[in-house]
């Protein structure tokens, strides 16, 4: 796990999690090795009228993702993460520093399939 996505409406890490994967408004992408973030806005995510985990899962397989950390993962956007190898880890934490926290300590557990239907 080197490369890790937080769904989040903010810009760093004391900015809260944002429970929905394909309607947040960006992905905070923390680089483990070199201990740095970027954002990636999901603007085609937010206003796409169906399809939007797909794309959002795209978005972060593009960008080298391999772990999400996100409240929840419809089945389609799963299903497109787990083929490219990325892992899946739902949290209920606060923020996106405390969702790292618990993921650092191991304190997480990859998911096995999506947690909710689609369009939640």
């Amino acid at each position: 796990m080197t490369t890790i996505a937080f769904t989040t409406a903010g810009h760093d890490l004391t900015a809260a999690l944002d429970p929905r994967f394909g309607r947040a408004a960006n992905f905070l992408i923390y680089d483990a090795v070199q201990k740095s973030i970027r954002i990636i806005e999901n603007q085609q995510g937010r206003s796409a009228a169906q399809g939007a985990g797909i794309q959002a899962a795209e978005t972060l397989v593009r960008a080298g993702v391999d772990t999400l950390v996100t409240g929840h993962c419809g089945p389609k956007a799963f299903k497109v993460l787990d083929v490219a190898g990325v892992k899946v880890f739902n949290c209920s934490a606060a923020t996106v520093d405390q969702a790292l926290n618990e993921l650092l300590a191991d304190r997480l557990t990859a998911a096995e399939r999506s947690d909710v239907e689609g369009h939640w």
